[in-house]
């Protein structure tokens, strides 16, 4: 909320309680009739009964009719006023600040809302800068709104003002009836106690050339009379309404200053506290992105050291067994001496089983080697007995 708009919400209430410190007098119920009237009001009261001609019919229908002209022009303006007050500017200003604020919602600001494809697709902002484009949108409504308020609540001051007067100029109106009506009750008490007595007595003294005359003058007198009464009746109606236009003054005035306590109360409290409300939205939402990224940072930490101390128990582990082997373990070397025993064992064995198949070899190679030689000598044998037999058989040369 800028400093000017907080000094003039200021200046307003200020205004605001300048008017309603105002206090409008009461009017007075009872009409004092001329015989209690003192001083200057039976003074005033003289004078409007000089205002009344009996002779002249004018003179009684317009008695008291200025203020009763008045009275109409000021109820008209009255009432005008109590149908633009109901629904006026102003309350349509408040009602569209209501509405605007109401339309912005805090919620916009969870960041967990994931963006659907089509927003990201069509480039839409993510929760909290669409959150901060809202809220510089609705500020600026904000603004125009509370411009357009501030205009209304001057002008109600100004018709609150012009209200007291009105209300001042009615009291007066309705006071000064109420010296016609003391002046025409006072007329019709002088004619009914003086005047037409007198012109009953002036009848029966007449003669009878001017009896007709006179008697004539006394239905005049009385026909004047009973106008008077008729009009003083009406004057009476006249100073009722202007009473109960009193009251209707004042309620078109106390809904005016309630609007303007209402107005200076959105300009002085409902705006800043939305405002701050908006901005503590705003932190606390930062705050909580804070925090979560701190707990996100020391979950990772835990994890960290959570996973690393698993890694050097099991890498302690590995090492300490390590360490606290041989350099060969005995079972391999158990396996390696049965393998080797074995592994001897099967040489001995191959070494035997080869020095028998010698010996039968040498045993079958000398049996081979005898049946050769029997079989070469036998060969040869005859061999000889062929070459006797060929020689013997020949011719000799």
């Amino acid at each position: 909320m800028s400093e000017l708009l907080k000094k003039t919400a200021a200046q307003a209430k200020a205004m605001v309680e300048e008017v309603t410190a105002v206090v409008l007098p009461d009017p007075s119920a009872d009409i004092v009739p001329l015989e209690e009237a003192k001083g200057a009001d039976a003074k005033a009261i003289k004078k409007r009964i000089d205002e009344i001609d009996m002779t002249d019919t004018g003179s009684i229908i317009s008695f008291g009719s200025a203020a009763q002209s008045e009275l109409q022009v000021i109820s008209q303006s009255m009432l005008a006023d109590v149908k633009n007050k109901d629904v006026g500017p102003a309350g349509e200003s408040l009602r569209n600040m209501v509405t605007t604020i109401r339309g912005f919602s805090v919620s916009e600001l969870d960041a967990s809302t994931e963006r659907s494809w089509w927003q990201k697709l069509t480039g839409q902002l993510a929760p909290m800068a669409k959150f901060m484009a809202r809220f510089e949108t609705v500020q600026g409504q904000i603004e125009v709104i509370t411009s357009d308020l501030e205009a209304h609540e001057d002008t109600l001051l100004i018709d609150i003002k012009s209200l007291d007067k009105l209300y001042e100029k009615t009291l007066s109106f309705y006071d000064e009836l109420a010296l016609y009506i003391a002046a025409g009750v006072a007329k019709l008490a002088d004619l009914d106690a003086t005047t037409i007595p007198a012109k009953e007595a002036e009848v029966e003294a007449a003669s009878e050339e001017d009896k007709l005359i006179v008697s004539q003058e006394l239905r005049d007198l009385r026909s004047a009379r009973d106008d008077l009464e008729r009009r003083v009746h009406d004057l009476r109606l006249t100073r009722q309404v202007t009473m109960q236009s009193l009251p209707s003054i004042r309620l078109v005035q106390e809904n005016d200053k309630s609007l303007v306590s209402k107005i200076n109360s959105t300009l002085l409290n409902t705006v800043p506290l939305w405002e701050t409300q908006l901005a503590q939205a705003v932190t606390i939402h930062r705050s909580s992105e804070a925090a979560k990224a701190v707990r996100e940072a020391n979950d990772l930490t835990n994890e960290l050291l959570t996973a690393n101390a698993e890694n050097l128990k099991e890498a302690n582990k590995i090492v300490r067994e390590e360490m606290e082997r041989g350099v060969f373990d005995i079972e391999a070397v158990k396996s390696a001496n049965a393998t080797l025993i074995a592994t001897i064992q099967e040489s001995l064995e191959i070494a035997d089983a080869g020095k028998a198949k010698r010996r039968e070899a040498e045993v079958e190679l000398v049996k081979m080697e005898t049946e050769l030689r029997e079989t070469l000598a036998s060969s040869k044998a005859r061999a000889s007995s062929v070459t006797d037999d060929v020689s013997a058989a020949m011719p000799k040369s």
